[in-house]
């Protein structure tokens, strides 16, 4: 039996490897576990500096403030809501454009991806853009107002086109023959096969609902905060941490201590979703963007 043992250099050059790619995963995944062991660390003593590894005083005070303040459970449904409604429609919407426009007999295709693709270059600016959404559309106020201005997006669309163009066109010719019309293609065939570009476009989707804020103070009211405009407020003013603090009780809660743990809450989330989904997003940026 022939056995292979690789040379020193090439021992070398494997150990480097492990080296430097251990010492950048620790230089990624160290300031968000920084973030999260000072913000299970207590207040006032955290102020002092040198948290280096692990929380010197455990305290939970600062997540006691966050989940006691009543606008933070709402916000969490809102946030919730918006991430799986915005997410379902937008993927929904982008895959129905790229589906049409990716068959060549579509009157028009040229017509249409021009209109998109130079949505990508150029744009009306942000007081078009409220008036347009705010005035015409009437959404101000209203949970539709981050879904519908959202459901597309030039960047997915492209990925799913490139992605819909190298599918068999065999499989549709035998469903066509056997009755089938485009939508019924389209809902059993195509969607089902094409998993990998979906989560991906679905991953994007759901990672820009989560962390959207701006469109929650243009167009929303207090019945639609989200949490990364509450922790917006929190960075932005300090007004109302000794306040909250104090109705609770906990008066050595800071402004920074609080804020940290916010951070903490808002990406949690979202990091613990992304591994269910890691094997279809590397499968469908490569299927997507790559045709060959």
């Amino acid at each position: 039996m022939l056995t292979y043992s690789k040379r020193w250099p090439e021992r070398a050059f494997d150990i480097l490897n492990v080296l430097v790619l251990l010492a950048l995963c620790i230089m990624t995944l160290y300031p968000f576990y920084n973030i999260v062991i000072t913000s299970l660390n207590d207040p006032t003593d955290a102020a002092r500096g040198g948290i280096a590894f692990w929380p010197r005083v455990f305290s939970m005070e600062n997540y006691k403030v966050v989940f006691q303040d009543e606008r933070m459970g709402h916000a969490f449904f809102i946030t919730i809501a918006r991430t799986l409604a915005g997410t379902a429609t937008a993927v929904l919407f982008t895959a129905a454009f790229a589906y049409g426009v990716s068959k060549t007999e579509l009157m028009g295709r040229r017509i249409f991806l021009m209109m998109a693709i130079v949505t990508m270059y150029f744009s009306g600016g942000i007081i078009p853009y409220y008036l347009v959404v705010a005035k015409y559309l009437h959404l101000k106020g209203s949970f539709l107002v981050y879904i519908i201005p959202n459901l597309f997006n030039v960047f997915n669309a492209i990925i799913m086109l490139t992605f819909f163009r190298g599918l068999p066109k065999e499989i549709e010719e035998s469903a066509k023959i056997d009755g089938a019309n485009d939508l019924r293609i389209f809902w059993q065939l195509v969607l089902p096969v094409s998993k990998p570009v979906l989560a991906t476009i679905a991953l994007y989707n759901a990672v820009f609902h989560w962390n959207a804020w701006y469109d929650a103070m243009l167009f929303g009211n207090d019945n639609l905060l989200t949490l990364q405009q509450i922790l917006m407020q929190i960075i932005s003013s300090n007004s109302n941490v000794s306040l909250m603090a104090s109705n609770l009780g906990l008066g050595s809660v800071s402004a920074q201590s609080l804020k940290l743990a916010t951070m903490v809450i808002t990406t949690l989330p979202i990091v613990f979703t992304y591994p269910f989904v890691q094997k279809y997003f590397v499968q469908g940026v490569m299927i997507g963007s790559v045709k060959g």
